[in-house]
């Protein structure tokens, strides 16, 4: 499985959205700072994700959620 995932930095309150093969693995190493692209925003909280059962979807699913109808979907569940 991919998860395509959606992180709310406590830093400066801004999302960051991207998919993972193993999420609870991803999202450890966000927050430890692991991460180079969000070194500077954590900590992090876990505010949605979506289980796909291959790549390609994930992929999809996280240039969806940075459009403009993919952010409103997400304002909308979040």
């Amino acid at each position: 499985m991919y998860y395509t995932y959606v992180l709310r930095s406590h830093k400066d309150n801004n999302l960051y959205i991207v998919y993972s093969g193993d999420l609870i693995k991803r999202f450890k190493e966000h927050n430890d700072g692991l991460v180079n692209a969000t070194r500077g925003r954590k900590p992090f909280d876990l505010i949605y994700y979506e289980a796909c059962k291959d790549k390609k979807k994930a992929i999809e699913r996280e240039k969806y959620f940075k459009t403009g109808f993919g952010r409103k979907f997400l304002n909308n569940r979040i």
